[in-house]
């Protein structure tokens, strides 16, 4: 089987800031890393890597850095870090960014921004901007505030090409006390595939669920995912390492405490989605591969 993790980070906090780090996550993980995340895991496997969110000011030095990774990673694309609200200076960077041949895309976090944030007009017109670029924009929200606002930007701006990171970010429980999909996130789900050109990524939900899940707990909201976009605009993402963290991670880990990640992280969340499709009877080299291939233009 051949896999195209659509969402894979790294980062090291002796090269460059990422104020959010903290735990496990508060370490070094770039190519030795990934090389021991995925040894023994017999996949073709290929990465696209999405920015860390490090400090704005280092947003391009984070994209240099990622490209000297990889060829020795497997790094086939990077969503570069980018403010879309700062008129010409979001014109002068998205620029930058797009000179770089490994770049196809920007995400700007929007989790941490207030609802409606995205519905603003320099927030758009940045947007705008990725379209006359060629650029796609990794959407990651939580809550359905935030996903109106995703459904509202795709209509203001039907030429820009939209992934839904984390499928909304929505709320999973655990293994031990799992919750079902809410009517709100499916309904928000639904809204946002009525735009064809809004795809979404499966990944994510081990962090959603504290580092405490399994893949029963988490087929139901795989199974909303397909009923709204569909077997052709899904696409796996291993969110490694930040969903490798483990519940003990979690729960008080700290910089020096590598036993609170779970080595094998990305093959079991290889192994869920891979099992999930095969008994749905979908294509799977579509959402293992294809699908994240084509949406970035990588082909």
């Amino acid at each position: 089987m051949r896999v195209l993790d659509s969402h894979l980070h790294l980062w090291d906090p002796a090269l460059l800031d990422y104020p959010w780090l903290e735990g496990p996550l508060l370490s070094r993980f770039a190519a030795e890393e990934i090389a021991t995340a995925v040894d023994g895991v017999e996949d073709e496997r290929g990465f696209v890597f999405v920015q860390a969110d490090c400090v704005e000011a280092q947003y391009l030095d984070e994209t240099d850095w990622v490209a000297s990774l990889a060829e020795k990673v497997g790094v086939r694309a990077i969503v570069a870090g980018a403010r879309l609200d700062r008129g010409t200076e979001t014109e002068r960077h998205l620029d930058a960014v797009a000179a770089r041949p490994l770049v196809v895309g920007v995400r700007h976090l929007l989790q941490g921004e207030p609802a409606g944030f995205a519905g603003g007009q320099a927030f758009r017109s940045g947007a705008a901007a990725l379209v006359d670029r060629g650029l796609t924009f990794d959407a990651c929200v939580r809550g359905e505030a935030q996903s109106r606002d995703v459904e509202a930007l795709a209509a203001a701006v039907p030429e820009l090409r939209i992934v839904l990171d984390h499928l909304g970010k929505p709320s999973v429980g655990t293994a031990v006390e799992p919750e079902a999909p809410s009517a709100e996130w499916a309904a928000s789900m639904h809204a946002l595939a009525a735009h064809a050109q809004v795809h979404c990524k499966l990944s994510g939900l081990p962090a959603e669920a504290g580092g405490s899940w399994s893949a029963e707990q988490l087929e139901p909201f795989f199974d909303v995912a397909l009923e709204a976009f569909g077997p052709d605009r899904l696409m796996i993402g291993s969110d490694w390492p930040v969903s490798a963290v483990t519940a003990s991670g979690w729960n008080g880990g700290n910089g020096e405490n590598r036993a609170a990640l779970d080595a094998g992280a990305i093959g079991a969340w290889t192994e869920a989605v891979a099992s999930w499709a095969v008994a749905r009877d979908l294509d799977v080299d579509a959402i293992m591969w294809r699908n994240a291939e084509s949406f970035y233009r990588l082909g």
